[in-house]
């Protein structure tokens, strides 16, 4: 019996016993007629259960074949039924809005004035008849015609495959009655038993036989170590352990990490070793071509020893393309004694790193852990005996001694059971259940065993992560917000926020190892995760074809009933996709064309989710992106367009009919137009909304009530523009901008924001833009920002361009309700504001502190008080002369473009500014024109 027979019984017989699929077919009945209603309850409640415990049990995947059109069926026709109710949703929606529309003019005409933008329309009382318009009736009936055909069928089916013993029945219906999961946290990964394999390795790093002098015929300054193993053997694990060694020996004076995997892009490993080569982790730009990124990484590892970790490489199916050696010839500019240490399933696969790369001697198979170290590394993740009774303690070590010789030494499988074992440690029968699976005698097996401990809506969730390439990295915030769109999410409490329940969803996959942290460090410090390759594997069977994607090296044909796609590059779209008249996600990872996007809006009306990038191509002028079909997407909730930098985007007033809408993206043009009369007040479920910074803002957002992301909002003095649009914004959270504080002309106008309000925002953004110079009086300005007081949970404050006389009550007084460990602050262009030491007395907790172009001439004293301060940057304050006495704590300085006299003393031995530096890890003292 394979695992592909086996994932596939459990994924189709989980997704059918969802309780997505029990709220969609409980709807669905309410419009039947009663005689017919019972006559599918009745398949529902009787035919159904026992198919699905027919899929779910193991033996009778023999029968699969039997089974796997009529799911395909089923499926289609559950589908179906989804989007006619959502359709239906869509229309009631619409009767809201037009009742909504009357309601306004009579007020209007009866009072005769006009009516203010207040809440939107999901608030409203007025309640919408719904009733199913006669085509929507008609394809409802033809989706649950086919499901009562299906079921009927099933009937006579399911005794051909009854071949289970009643025992294994009882097993397998019991798995949803155990106890509910402990609420134990997830360990950190541990690394045991590699102190030799992490010494050996290092030692073969700083060997230099196998190396060649640059200016030889060879002209390769690297070679190369190789650890082989099979998946889950813990290679990479190895490799991060040596890679955070080397990084703090500081041998090498760069360690890059790369992931390559199979089926790797050129342009995209040479971008990530750009951005990991960048001493400022910048972000890689756009070159025109790939001979010009090659250069520039020249430049960035010209003379320097480095050690580059190439995780997952893979043997070239074609030997001519020598793609990997190919991939590293802009190498060879780095300093003598440069390595590389790869990691590969297959020990063949060093060769293609180029001749002489890779000698024989220094490639190894990864060693297998001593049991006892193994048995330790198990214990860890299963057990949290801070959380376990003692009585119970002894038993469940036993058991798990007995449990860990089957896991063969798999490090992935001591995670990935232990993982699951410790969610139910108070339950011993769960882990002597656990000890008679046979399944966990190989790594493959302990995989399927712990996806099925997974309610059937996290399974769902972490089979859709197969849309994405192996190894993508994935934002935990965005991937959240894809489930949601998609419908994955679902709760029996109302009030339950979507998003808090999905992020519960990939914590659990976190806990137990179906995700995995991926490094942060080159990615502008932001977490993302990964999938595990034999994870990923898993994900693609039980997705089977409801997931695709359409990457380089991979040419396969789209099956028709896809419903989720990915295309790495819009060059390799084809028309064949406009076929696809059921798709629901479509991710363009970068180069798409407008031509390609105006067909989507026609032909795949049925998106829920479309995301798109498109390649910046240098051309005179602006580029004009129109979309003015895009009101036919009535099922779209995620809409994410990341245009070029030159391009001017023209939005159709049709984009307010795009009721369901609940992210609205775009980003990156440089000039936005729309409708004067466009009421984004119609957008009701809209939640988040992230425009480019410098975009303008829609008249009347305050409408919508339910949002939580805004990124920036740009106060102007039209109707519908002003501060007070913030006022019943309440549930905004993370980061909000207001750019143009200027045209806020009083205190009181200020507090109508009541920015305070908004507890969940954690970082603030306050431009007042000195192109209004003089249009408000400083003391005015001052006024302004005693009104704009932020909550006191806020942990990043930025004040830009401001030119009040002094600072607001709430910045320099403890007890005058402004932010309460504050993390950040930045002060920029606020040219009237002198140094005060109640800012720091104020806030005592920050950690990271930027003074840029202020006209301060010292640093209040009490600054070497503030304990927990890590980072300080001073930009271009010419008048400084000295430095204070810093804090301690401080880790990072930088100083940029200051009094060149000051500037030379903090680089002069023994003066007394430089003794005053000794004490920080990172200095940076520089002045522009020395560069």
């Amino acid at each position: 019996m394979s695992l592909q027979a086996v994932a596939w019984g459990i994924s189709v017989a989980g997704w059918i016993m969802s309780p997505i699929i029990s709220k969609l077919l409980d709807k669905v009945l309410s419009y039947c007629k009663s005689n017919k209603a019972e006559t599918l309850r009745h398949l529902l409640t009787d035919v159904l259960p026992r198919l699905t415990l027919t899929l779910e049990a193991a033996e009778a995947m023999d029968h699969s074949k039997l089974f796997e059109e009529m799911v395909r069926v089923l499926k289609s026709a559950f589908y179906d039924m989804e989007d006619i109710l959502d359709e239906l949703e869509y229309i009631c929606h619409k009767q809201q809005l037009d009742a909504q529309k009357k309601s306004d003019k009579k007020k209007k005409g009866k009072n005769n004035v006009g009516v203010e933008a207040g809440p939107s329309n999901q608030d409203s009382i007025i309640e919408a008849i719904l009733t199913l318009p006669g085509a929507l009736n008609r394809d409802l009936k033809d989706s649950m015609c086919k499901i009562e055909v299906v079921l009927h069928k099933a009937q006579s089916i399911i005794p051909l495959a009854e071949l289970v013993e009643k025992s294994k029945k009882r097993e397998i219906s019991g798995k949803y009655v155990f106890a509910k999961d402990s609420n134990s946290s997830a360990p950190k990964v541990k690394v045991t038993g590699r102190d030799a394999d992490r010494g050996r390795i290092a030692q073969m790093l700083r060997d230099t036989e196998d190396d060649v002098d640059p200016g030889s015929s060879d002209s390769k300054c690297f070679s190369a170590i190789g650890i082989y193993g099979i998946s889950g053997s813990g290679k990479t694990t190895l490799a991060q352990y040596v890679c955070k060694y080397e990084e703090n020996q500081k041998y090498f004076d760069l360690v890059i990490w790369i992931h390559v995997s199979q089926n790797y892009n050129t342009r995209d490993i040479l971008k990530e070793m750009f951005e990991a080569a960048s001493t400022d982790k910048q972000a890689c730009p756009d070159y025109s071509s790939l001979d010009v990124l090659e250069k520039e990484l020249e430049k960035k590892l010209n003379g320097k020893r480095f050690l580059l970790v190439l995780d997952d490489i893979w043997c070239d199916e074609d030997g001519n393309q020598q793609k990997l050696e190919n991939l590293l010839s802009p190498l060879n500019c780095g300093k003598k004694g440069s390595k590389i240490l790869a990691t590969s399933r297959n020990k063949d696969a060093f060769s293609d790193l180029g001749p002489g790369v890779a000698v024989s001697r220094n490639i190894f198979p990864i060693s297998d852990l001593d049991g006892d170290v193994f048995l330790e590394l198990f214990m860890y993740y299963a057990l949290d005996i801070t959380n376990t009774d003692d009585s119970e303690l002894m038993e469940l070590e036993c058991i798990g001694a007995k449990i860990a010789p089957k896991l063969k030494g798999s490090p992935l499988a001591a995670r990935m059971v232990g993982g699951q074992l410790r969610k139910k440690q108070n339950n011993v029968d769960f882990w002597r259940m656990a000890l008679d699976r046979d399944l966990l005698n190989e790594t493959a097996g302990a995989v399927w065993w712990s996806y099925q401990q997974l309610d059937e809506q996290v399974r769902r969730c972490f089979s859709y992560c197969s849309i994405f390439p192996r190894r993508h990295s994935l934002d935990r915030d965005r991937l959240v917000k894809l489930w949601v769109a998609e419908g994955f999410i679902q709760t029996a409490n109302p009030e339950e926020d979507l998003e808090v329940v999905g992020q519960h969803y990939f914590d659990e996959l976190l806990a137990t190892s179906f995700m995995q942290p991926g490094e942060a460090k080159y990615y502008g410090g932001k977490l993302w995760y990964l999938i595990h390759d034999l994870m990923y594997d898993l994900a693609e069977k039980v997705a089977a074809n409801d997931c695709f994607k359409i990457e380089s090296g991979l040419r396969r044909q789209v099956p028709r009933d896809v419903r989720y796609l990915f295309v790495a590059n819009g060059e390799m779209a084809t028309e064949e996709i406009f076929e696809l008249k059921n798709l629901r996600t479509l991710i363009i990872h970068e180069s798409a064309n407008e031509v390609f996007l105006q067909n989507v809006f026609k032909k795949l009306r049925k998106l829920r989710v479309l995301s798109v990038k498109y390649t910046y191509k240098k051309i005179w002028g602006r580029i004009l992106f129109k979309m003015p079909a895009v009101g036919h997407l009535k099922h779209l909730r995620h809409l994410d367009l990341r245009l070029p930098p030159n391009s001017k985007l023209i939005l159709p007033i049709t984009l307010t009919k795009l009721y369901h809408l609940q992210v609205l993206n775009l980003k990156s043009y440089s000039e936005l137009e729309f409708p004067p009369e466009m009421d984004v007040g119609k957008l009701s479920n809209l939640r988040h909304m992230s425009m480019a910074h410098h975009g303008m803002t829609f008249p009347n957002i305050g409408r919508l009530t339910s949002l939580k992301t805004l990124e920036c909002f740009r106060v102007s003095i039209g109707h519908g523009c002003d501060i007070k649009q913030l006022r019943g914004l309440n549930n905004l959270q993370g980061h909000l901008a207001i750019a143009d504080v200027s045209n806020v002309k009083s205190k009181n106008e200020a507090l109508e924001a009541d920015l305070a309000a908004k507890t969940r925002l954690t970082e603030l953004k306050l431009i007042w833009n000195d192109r209004y110079d003089g249009m408000t009086s400083p003391a005015v300005e001052a006024e302004v920002l005693e009104g704009l007081c932020p909550p006191r949970g806020l942990k990043s404050l930025e004040i830009n361009e401001y030119r009040g006389l002094g600072y607001p009550s709430w910045m320099v007084g403890v007890q005058n309700g402004g932010p309460e460990y504050l993390n950040r602050l930045l002060l920029s262009k606020c040219y009237q504001l002198g140094p005060a030491p109640e800012l720091f007395e104020c806030f005592i907790h920050l950690r990271e502190l930027t003074i840029w172009r202020s006209c301060w001439e010292h640093f209040p004293d009490n600054v070497k008080d503030l304990k927990w301060l890590k980072s300080l940057t001073i930009e271009i304050c010419l008048n400084l002369k000295s430095l204070p006495e810093l804090p301690r704590s401080l880790e990072i300085f930088t100083m940029v473009d200051c009094e060149r006299g000051f500037t030379e003393s903090c680089n002069q031995v023994d003066h007394p500014n430089w003794q005053k530096l000794q004490h920080v890890k990172s200095c940076l003292v520089y002045h522009s024109d020395d560069l």
